[in-house]
């Protein structure tokens, strides 16, 4: 390597160390960062079905003339049931990712145990179609070869970050927690008030719960946020008007 220290070969040296020495973590903390946005925006999306889907039912037997009894057993079935659709829902999802990731892990080990010099030819091979010469690819990849061989190739190679695989358990309580928080606003709101001002004051409380979620939505995906708010708040209304009249039509209390 006595050719990389000459002055020539001293700027593709200089940008070895300083940027694909540091791939790896880099890599890691991006996957690190976006995991955790991804799980407050599944946070955000959970609360948001949580607000919808309850205050849709209470509203609904409200427009029925159904009494507080009705309207709390009813809400409150639609809480339980959400949450924990929400949470069998998210395990299974969740868990089909994660084995699906340490199936990924346990290959990229055998992968190296059983042909070490066949990946890190795989490994230099990458940092080549990255861009970097054939020489100091492969340096890097010796480099990150020995610091830590799996996490070099699963970062390059597979995106993962062998730390971030999602635990089934912790999705579906995460999922539950946050359709249940969601919930509890349109009971409180339906609740609360006079009975005379009890639709009114639950259609103007979801609604502005909605544009906060649309908004905290829009901003952690990065898409625009009026549109995102406007269309999260024109669904929501639309659920509320429909069941709100279905149940006026209906004209009868559930119990």
């Amino acid at each position: 390597m006595a050719i990389l220290s000459t002055p020539l070969f001293r700027p593709v040296r200089a940008a070895q160390d300083a940027a694909p020495r540091d791939a790896t973590a880099l890599t890691a903390h991006t996957g690190s960062l976006a995991s955790r946005l991804n799980w407050l925006r599944a946070g955000v999306l959970g609360a948001n079905d949580g607000i919808v889907s309850v205050a849709a039912i209470v509203v609904g037997v409200a427009g029925a003339g159904g009494s507080t009894p009705a309207i709390i057993a009813a809400g409150t079935a639609g809480l339980v049931g959400g949450a924990i659709s929400m949470a069998l829902g998210e395990y299974v999802s969740v868990s089909s990712q994660s084995d699906s990731q340490r199936a990924m892990i346990e290959k990229q080990k055998r992968e190296l145990r059983d042909d070490p010099a066949g990946e890190l030819d795989v490994l230099a091979g990458l940092y080549e179609a990255h861009g970097l010469e054939p020489a100091t690819a492969r340096q890097v990849a010796i480099e990150l070869t020995e610091k830590d061989a799996l996490k070099a190739h699963l970062s390059l190679e597979l995106n993962i970050v062998e730390e971030d695989v999602a635990s089934a358990w912790h999705a579906a309580g995460a999922s539950a927690l946050a359709f249940t928080l969601g919930a509890i606003l349109p009971l409180l709101a339906i609740l609360l008030p006079p009975e005379g001002l009890r639709v009114p004051v639950t259609f103007l409380a979801v609604l502005v719960a909605l544009a906060l979620t649309g908004a905290l939505g829009a901003r952690l995906g990065g898409s625009r946020l009026a549109r995102a708010t406007v269309r999260v708040v024109t669904g929501g209304a639309a659920a509320l008007f429909v069941t709100w009249l279905v149940g006026t039509l209906l004209g009868v209390a559930v119990f």
